[in-house]
């Protein structure tokens, strides 16, 4: 795997993969909202996706779930075409948006999804993993949109998938609620599932994933492990108080300087060693001083913003396109 600036940064799909794109576009009329994307996603391991507003994540997940075609390139999913049942046996998926029936039961809705399934997980098995065990005599209409989320996620594992795409699984979830959906997937990946999340939140991708792909304008900005996207930033975060902080803002090797409400003051260098030294060099008094690196909130700023603004994501759009995958 490779880091920013190239669309390519996983190689072409191999027989143990579970889903490959190979010089993927997508096109909605004049808006480009995948632009020349290879990734593979291989078994073993949670994927983070990242990504502003219009980066492409979500047409993305729509081209794997077989619910859209690219306009080129090539993808597969268990080596089949995404858009052939067969090949959704294996895939489990939760949309951004919750749509159940509110007539039916919660167990009732379970057990209609799982009949879609070869090998489905028994109803009181899943919604004791997932919390739902007080749930499943009442009809979903009278649910929270809280427990319609963890029902929504839930269902994306009642068929013992292989693979599981997540977008935006725990959105509208308090705290408390996000973390206890963390941890029922966690044990979903110990069983052997490997799952794909979008999130908002970057520190559900801190504390759920391995490997992290940036997207920003339809492309790939960076596709790594977890702790080496963090240290594309290259960057460290000196915190400290000064009655001459305006002097020590202006030496060199500071990038940034930031105001914390506490008095304290933050400043982004490259080097670390070479401003501390530089700082006691210069006989500025100081205290408090700490040195800390990038989170994934900084890493993700710093990957995306110099590309400017995304496109609007028209995976919503109709799609008038009528090129096979």
């Amino acid at each position: 795997m490779t880091l920013a600036g190239t669309t390519t940064s996983t190689a072409p799909s191999t027989s143990a993969s579970l889903a490959t794109l190979d010089h993927v576009t997508r096109r909605y009329g004049s808006v480009t909202a995948l632009d020349d994307v290879s990734l593979t996603i291989e078994p073993g391991t949670i994927l983070g996706l990242l990504g502003p507003n219009g980066a492409g994540k979500t047409t993305l997940i729509s081209l794997l779930q077989g619910l859209r075609r690219a306009t080129s390139g090539r993808v597969e999913l268990f080596g089949g075409n995404p858009a052939d049942p067969r090949s959704r046996q294996g895939l489990g998926s939760t949309p951004q948006e919750t749509a159940l029936p509110p007539t039916l039961r919660t167990s009732e809705v379970i057990d209609f999804v799982g009949a879609h399934f070869e090998r489905r997980v028994p109803t009181a098995e899943l919604a004791e993993e997932f919390g739902l065990e007080t749930l499943l005599k009442r009809q979903t209409g009278s649910l929270s949109g809280g427990q319609k989320r963890r029902l929504s996620v839930a269902l994306a594992f009642v068929g013992n998938p292989r693979l599981v795409l997540l977008d935006e699984p725990t959105t509208g979830l308090d705290v408390d609620a996000r973390r206890t959906l963390w941890n029922a997937l966690r044990r979903q990946h110990e069983r052997g599932a490997t799952v794909v999340v979008t999130s908002h939140y970057l520190e559900e991708i801190e504390a759920l994933a391995e490997r992290v792909v940036v997207m920003g304008n339809g492309r790939v900005l960076a596709d790594d492990s977890l702790p080496a996207v963090l240290g594309r930033v290259g960057q460290r975060l000196v915190r400290l108080e000064s009655p001459q902080i305006d002097r020590i803002a202006e030496l060199d090797g500071v990038v940034r300087r930031e105001a914390g409400e506490d008095g304290s003051e933050t400043l982004v260098v490259q080097d670390s060693d070479d401003f501390i030294t530089r700082l006691v060099h210069a006989g500025l008094p100081f205290r408090g001083l700490s040195v800390r690196g990038a989170t994934l909130e900084e890493a993700f700023l710093s990957l995306t913003e110099p590309h400017g603004s995304a496109a609007p994501d028209a995976s919503a759009a109709p799609d008038t396109n009528k090129e096979t995958v």
